[in-house]
Parts: structure tokens; sequence; C-alpha cells
């Protein structure tokens, strides 16, 4: 599993590599000091999986999501946002931008290794803590439309009642349990999902969700 570690700070960048390096089955690919390294990188080396600092010089690490995210060529590169901020505004744009996940920098070394196997393997990493800041990030923006805008159109009522469990932070049980479906049936409605709303994972379903207004967040 091929891993390119963007960070501004050469110290960490060494730490990571050390880290990934040392886990069986990984290795890294490459290291950026910047955002336009990063993505200049993550054309030439394809890795599987980018952990991308936030504030970076030239170009940070959100605008270089966007850009490795959004280019064909680079559409398969996952990116884990590795900050020191938590921040809602970032943990949003970030997942706007394409990332598959959103963790801390004081996150322990071994939640780091899983988080990379995670994001490598489709799945997104969004924590429920994270889910609550996406949240309140809604509750401040203006009333969504009365009704489910357009994006959705194709998408079945089922799908939407899976949607709505996904933009709470549900896991698929969890869901297959208040739907009361078997875990493979909500699997399949979770893909196709996924291919009806062009979402990279289930990080971009719960802000489709949101954006579309299917799902209003709780006013607080």
């Amino acid at each position: 599993m091929r891993v390119l570690v963007a960070d501004d700070q050469a110290l960490l960048r060494g730490s990571f590599r050390v880290l990934v390096e040392t886990a069986p089955g990984l290795t890294v690919v490459g290291e950026a000091g910047t955002g336009d390294e990063a993505v200049e990188l993550a054309r030439r080396e394809l890795p599987d999986v980018v952990l991308m600092d936030v504030r970076m010089p030239r170009m940070d690490g959100i605008e270089a999501t966007r850009r490795i995210c959004g280019a064909p060529e680079t559409a398969g590169v996952r990116v884990l946002i590795l900050t020191t901020f938590d921040l809602d505004a970032y943990i949003y744009a970030a997942l706007r931008a394409g990332a598959s996940g959103f963790l801390l920098k004081d996150t322990r070394p071994a939640d780091l290794l899983a988080a990379i196997h995670v994001i490598a393997s489709g799945e997104a990493l969004l924590a429920p803590t994270v889910t609550r800041r996406l949240i309140a990030e809604f509750t401040r923006r203006p009333e969504p439309a009365s009704a489910p805008s357009r994006e959705l159109d194709g998408v079945t009522g089922r799908e939407r009642e899976v949607l709505s469990h996904i933009a709470r932070g549900l896991s698929n049980t969890e869901i297959a349990e208040h739907l009361h479906l078997s875990l493979a049936t909500v699997k399949s409605h979770v893909g196709r999902l996924l291919a009806k709303l062009h979402a990279r994972d289930r990080a971009q379903l719960v802000v489709a969700a949101y954006d579309s207004g299917l799902v209003s967040p709780p006013r607080l």
C-alpha cells in the first residue's frame, strides 16, 4: 500500500515516514512540504493514500485535496487530513474537497495506521465526533430547501432512508437494525447511493444528504 506524506514540517514528515514504513504492507512513495508539491507527487506516484496537512505554504492542504480528488488522473487517490487544528471549518472544507477522513495529529500511531487501511479500502473515516461537528456546521448555514433538491432524483425512498441514517453517523449494522434489513441489503443500498450521487465514499454521502436538504440539522 503506497502512502504519500504531505506536511510543511520536515520533522513530522520524517516521523510519519518511519511510522508508516515500520508497518507491514505499507511504504512511503514520497514527501511533500507544500500543497503544490503534494499535487505534483500525487499525479506522478499515484499513491493509495495521502496523509495531508492543512496549513502548508503556497497551497494549503484543502486546495491540494480538491485538486487531487477532482482530477481524473488522481481520482483513485484517497486523502486523509491530518492537522493540529480541531476546527469545524477545516472538517467541512476537507470533506467538501473530497477528503475521505480527518484525524488530529495527536492520534495514537496504531490508530493512524488503521486509518490508512480504512481509507485505502474505499471506506470513509468519519467518526461520530466528526459527524457531530458537520451537523453543527450545517446548523449555522441558511435553512435548506423545504424539499430535497433534484440532486436526489433517481434515489429511491428506501435509499433515502439509508442516506438519512448515514448522515446521522450510523454504521451499516446500526442502519440494518433500525430499518429491519439484512446487513448485505444495507451494503447494497450504500453501494447504489455512492454510484447515483457520484460520491467517493461515505463522507461524501453525509455532505450530499445535508446539501440536498434531505436531512435538516437540529436547531441548537
